[in-house]
């Protein structure tokens, strides 16, 4: 039975390492290649939790994309925006990367967990 809890702890363990992993690298990559933008900070859609940041592209659009942090409404703030997926930023100063070390860390610390489970557990058995 051990051996089943340990497969589920090092596959979560695997996810969490993967989504930090992709976070860092997208907050990493709009940083160096994605184009700064002013932002106006709109009010949270009903039901939401965070704010709407409106911007215009290098190109002339007009974007809204709910923010990936809390910011206080009707200020504005300076971000970078990935040029392919305007939607995706990285609002500056205010990088989330603790946040993907976080699932990193925890996910590394799930999978040896893991396999010390599997250990004791293939000796029990």
């Amino acid at each position: 039975m051990q051996i089943v809890f340990a497969a589920f702890a090092a596959l979560a363990g695997v996810v969490a390492v993967l989504a930090g992993a992709y976070g860092l690298h997208r907050t990493r990559h709009i940083t160096r290649s994605g184009r700064y933008a002013i932002a106006l900070v709109k009010p949270p859609p009903p039901g939401a939790e965070r704010p709407v940041l409106m911007y215009e592209t290098h190109d002339g659009r007009i974007v809204e994309t709910v923010s990936p942090v809390s910011l206080p409404s009707g200020s504005s703030v300076r971000l970078r925006y990935d040029p392919a997926d305007p939607r995706e930023v990285v609002v500056d100063g205010r990088e989330r990367t603790a946040t993907d070390r976080g699932f990193m860390i925890v996910g590394c610390v799930l999978v040896v967990a893991a396999l010390a489970l599997a250990v004791v557990g293939g000796r029990e058995g």
